[in-house]
């Protein structure tokens, strides 16, 4: 990344499954470990719209929106955790381009749909990017109970309470993001997923166990600049 960035984060499903770490681990860069919870590592696809996507310190009204869907899973790198993802699908075709030269992160461009309908989120993503597997997700998911703040949940806290995400460059070096943002506000889920290729064109084989699902509305976020794992501990 070459400046800092903010924006907001809104509309945010999360589709959490428990897998074998091994599984896991065969996707990973050698610099990574699994971070598992109760035993299980985990996979989470994240469908959500980034809203007033900016460089940091510019007015709201000048960012973009830009619809996502992503596939992530837990790691840590000398015991400090993280998240690392397997790819981002998106909607903005300058912004996926921007990310994978100056942030090495897996974007592919999609076309994206995100709309709200009688307290429900309907998103529908297909996957374009050249030379990559198509994948679709088409689902529409909604909250069920009462808000919860991340931390007090042991799971959910180990899924959303993240604070960096890892990447590896071109030459194999790895590389780390800062992200900041207030602690997660969390509700219980219900999705009706009528259609999910992503995992599989990933190489995952859908998990057996059923997902466990959060909802969230979202919130604001800081994104640091990419820096050398090396360099760390820094200014994240």
């Amino acid at each position: 990344m070459v400046v800092p960035l903010e924006m907001g984060w809104r509309h945010l499903l999360f589709e959490n499954w428990p897998i074998e770490p091994s599984v896991v681990d065969a996707h990973l860069p050698d610099a990574l470990t699994v971070d598992a919870h109760d035993g299980h590592a985990w996979l989470s696809a994240v469908p959500f719209t980034n809203v007033a996507v900016r460089p940091r310190g510019f007015p709201a009204r000048a960012g973009i929106r830009l619809p996502e869907l992503n596939l992530r899973t837990y790691v840590t790198c000398d015991g400090e955790p993280g998240v690392y993802f397997f790819t981002l699908d998106a909607q903005g075709l300058l912004s996926v381009t921007g990310a994978r030269l100056f942030q090495h992160l897996p974007y592919r461009y999609a076309r994206i749909s995100l709309e709200l309908h009688d307290g429900r989120v309907q998103f529908a993503s297909r996957r374009c990017h050249p030379g990559t597997r198509p994948a679709r997700y088409e689902a529409t998911y909604w909250p069920t109970g009462e808000p919860f703040a991340a931390p007090e949940d042991p799971l959910a806290e180990f899924l959303v309470e993240r604070y960096r995400f890892f990447t590896e460059s071109p030459d194999g070096a790895l590389r780390y993001t800062g992200v900041a943002h207030d602690p997660w506000t969390l509700y219980p889920a219900a999705a009706d997923v009528e259609t999910d290729t992503l995992l599989t064109a990933e190489g995952f084989a859908r998990p057996d166990a059923d997902p466990v699902y959060y909802y969230s509305p979202g919130l604001d976020v800081e994104a640091a600049v990419s820096k050398s794992w090396s360099a760390f501990p820094g200014d994240a």
